[in-house]
């Protein structure tokens, strides 16, 4: 869907646990053959977990660097959105937890939170671009933050291989007059038929604590991996297509892909349908699959890098449990 709202990131911060863990590590902790990892479409070397971070700390950490890049202060921001794929505790959303950690949790600034698991980063994003269309709120900080290694099940070897922790944040302004920043293209289409394919029973009213049924297990993640591939397979291309027609064969306006990174296996299907890997930005393989950080995370470095300049557009897509798919044009 073609929108051109002005959204401009003029700030964008990280933060990544110190902990490195390797493969060799998660064959030990898992049980598996030593090296066993390194022959499997996962495309992952070493990703981090954190010790005693909590999402919140982590992502205040990122925040504080998004906010130095813009050359702003908490205090310039009208509302602290936040878009991760793995919540902290049920209640309250995170928003409030990352405003305590900035230091202004006596403050009243406006804090929310946008959960599409995956996909929060890149929902959030739009979700932002509209307030700012409206002027509803000028100055936004947007914090994504995913500690999966908390939840991951190690008798389920092909998703406890994937998962790292970390976490991401972009200040967001509307872009001003004369300037080309904005949201070119935007879309997110769910087909609930996968919804456990990807899930996490339990935490919630349905498998509750006081339910009698209800088991350990349940508060750990489960993914049937080649279903969730199956099905993004069949309509990841549509969805691009029905985004902006002719996308995958006329992409020669964008500059870098910066897709969820869900496996190896995943980006390079990107590339089989006609996006040229050069163009895909990875960082699975040092990171992992960081949920809904990953996509900024992978930004952080793309930006940093120098791989995009003002004016250029990037192109960014994933999956969620859902199944969600999801992408945006953005030019930054």
């Amino acid at each position: 869907m073609h929108l051109a709202l002005p959204l401009k990131i003029v700030g964008i911060g990280r933060y990544l646990p110190k902990r490195v863990v390797t493969n060799a590590d998660i064959e030990t902790m898992a049980g598996l053959e030593p090296g066993s990892i390194d022959k499997t479409a996962a495309g992952v070397r070493e990703r981090r977990w954190v010790d005693d971070e909590t999402a919140s700390w982590m992502g205040a950490q990122a925040a504080m660097e998004a906010l130095d890049n813009a050359g702003m202060t908490i205090d310039d921001i009208d509302l602290i959105l936040n878009g991760s794929g793995s919540a902290e505790q049920v209640i309250p959303d995170g928003g409030p937890l990352i405003q305590r950690h900035l230091g202004v949790g006596d403050s009243g600034l406006a804090c929310m939170s946008v959960h599409t698991t995956c996909l929060s980063f890149l929902v959030s994003l739009n979700v932002a671009a509209n307030f700012l269309a409206t002027g509803q709120y000028k100055k936004i900080l947007l914090v994504t933050s995913d500690i999966a290694s908390h939840a991951i099940n190690p008798k389920e070897p092909e998703s406890f291989v994937l998962f790292g922790d970390g976490a991401a944040a972009v200040v967001l302004t509307r872009t001003p007059d004369g300037e080309p920043s904005k949201m070119d293209d935007y879309i997110l289409r769910t087909w609930g038929a996968g919804a456990y394919y990807t899930c996490v029973m339990g935490g919630g009213t349905g498998r509750h604590p006081n339910h009698p049924d209800t088991k350990p297990e349940d508060i750990l993640f489960h993914m049937d991996g080649w279903r969730v591939y199956q099905l993004a397979r069949k309509h990841g291309p549509e969805t691009l297509e029905m985004m902006r027609p002719g996308i995958l064969h006329d992409h020669d306006d964008i500059k870098v892909v910066v897709p969820h990174q869900a496996s190896m296996l995943a980006i390079k299907t990107i590339a089989r349908e006609g996006i040229p890997i050069e163009k895909i930005a990875v960082t699975i393989d040092r990171l992992g699959n960081v949920i809904s950080a990953s996509i900024p995370l992978t930004l952080y470095e793309v930006i940093k890098e120098g791989r995009v300049q003002r004016g250029e557009k990037v192109l960014f897509f994933g999956t969620g449990a859902g199944l969600s798919i999801g992408s945006a044009i953005l030019t930054y």
